[in-house]
């Protein structure tokens, strides 16, 4: 039984209500949300039962396939630069660099560069004794330093691979890597100077006073040098961002050596390496502790990979309505291009809270779209992953579980929270999509 636009309409509004609405409101975890989406959809829009259980098993299973080490490794290069202590020496580096006048200035770029192989949580966790230190040295107010930190972790969460959302849907749609991490980096810049900016701005104003105890992250006796600290983030991103390169250099020079660097810039290779170097970090390793580190990032990882793999089973669903010929025949949709995905994405991620929902939820509705929308060649697909990655950080509120881990490791209130961190992560949101704007008109 054939469908129409009107009644397809209503049953993918349907199975965004019901991810809304059991994630939010009735806290469900998002897989069995997503799952049971699915279903809302499949049923709705009158898919056979057998079709519709082998398109969810399809689409779980080939999420998994690109995705699973990616997101496995890169939950464990986090959890290994936390241990050692690496993340401290980073930021320790930074501080002298700047001074501790342009503390604020400091932590923000400790956040962005931190946050690129950690996720946004965990490094504001690790990271909070030091940023409630500063604050008590410079005497300045709490609320910027601690907006000022969470905006250097946020954008890059947001925008770049290996955190999940957009390397989730980079891979659904098979956008580049190596073209994506550089321009994922070039957005967040300006996306992390308008969050320090309002930091600075609002947050000075406002007094938040300290208590004595103070929650620091774990030290090592001996913390690793500043070049073994910032290698496991730096060598993997840079074997990434080279792959592009290699690969036409590949086409033209035949050589074992370029064979071998453009294996190891494979993401897959690039994180193990950064993975290797993260351990290389600490002289003495004990055997328990080693085996404690990588079962807590494999746990982490696998309540990430069922969320990733639902996704993918509710954007399979989506492909087997066939949404894309009904869409494509609306012209109106056309005019759109770049700024539908962001557009849904915010609406998700302001609605149910979690940026990494936010953006595979978004993926499996807009890729059926993308012809219709202009969108469909390669250029086009890496703008719209950077578009739902801007979408993503807006707007970060009491249903977001990073910003409780900013009010609970900062000591802010929520009137304040609301006032400065969830302004800024609109402002955030807003600048983000400008700056793809003009690297839309500009970039071949």
């Amino acid at each position: 039984m054939t469908i129409s636009l009107p009644g397809l309409l209503i049953c993918l509004a349907a199975g965004v209500l019901v991810i809304i609405l059991l994630t939010a409101r009735y806290r469900l975890h998002a897989f069995f949300a997503l799952l049971i989406a699915s279903f809302v959809v499949g049923l709705g829009t009158h898919i056979p039962m057998p079709d519709l259980i082998n398109a969810i098993k399809e689409g779980f299973g080939n999420i998994m396939k690109s995705l699973g080490l990616i997101i496995v490794l890169g939950t464990a290069l986090g959890v290994v630069l936390e241990h050692t202590g690496s993340t401290r020496v980073m930021a320790d580096f930074i501080l002298r660099k700047t001074g501790e006048r342009h503390a604020t200035l400091a932590i923000t770029i400790t956040g962005f560069i931190v946050g690129l192989p950690i996720f946004c949580d965990s490094g504001y966790i690790v990271l909070s004794g030091l940023n409630r230190s500063l604050a008590r040295r410079t005497g300045i107010s709490m609320a910027a330093m601690a907006v000022s930190l969470a905006a250097g972790l946020y954008s890059v969460h947001c925008l770049i691979p290996p955190h999940p959302g957009a390397t989730a849907a980079a891979s659904v749609f098979g956008v580049d890597f190596g073209k994506l991490i550089p321009l994922g980096i070039l957005v967040a810049i300006p996306a992390t100077m308008a969050g320090y900016l309002w930091a600075n701005f609002t947050g000075r104003k406002i007094t938040v006073t300290l208590g004595a105890e103070e929650i620091l992250a774990e030290e090592t006796s001996q913390p690793p040098s500043v070049i073994k600290a910032f290698l496991p983030v730096v060598v993997p991103i840079a074997l990434i961002a080279g792959r592009s390169f290699l690969t036409i250099q590949m086409s033209a020079v035949k050589g074992w050596w370029l064979s071998a660097l453009l294996s190891l810039s494979d993401p897959v290779m690039a994180l193990a390496i950064g993975v290797l170097l993260a351990f290389n970090c600490h002289r003495r390793w004990e055997r328990q502790t080693v085996g404690h580190l990588l079962q807590e990032a494999a746990e982490k990882a696998g309540g990430i990979l069922v969320i990733i793999g639902a996704g993918g089973a509710f954007g399979a669903v989506l492909a087997s309505t066939h949404i894309d010929r009904h869409f494509g025949q609306e012209s109106a949709l056309n005019g759109l291009g770049i700024l539908l995905p962001f557009l849904i994405t915010s609406v998700l991620k302001t609605a149910q809270g979690s940026s990494t929902v936010a953006i595979i939820t978004a993926t499996s509705i807009i890729q059926p779209l993308l012809p219709a929308l202009g969108l469909e060649t390669a250029k086009g697909q890496l703008f719209t992953v950077l578009s739902m990655g801007a979408g993503s950080m807006m707007i970060s509120h009491v249903n977001d579980a990073y910003f409780w881990v900013i009010t609970k490791f900062s000591g802010l209130d929520i009137k304040t929270m609301l006032r400065v961190y969830s302004v800024a992560s609109l402002l955030m949101g807003l600048v983000s999509m400008l700056m793809i704007y003009l690297l839309w008109l500009v970039l071949p």
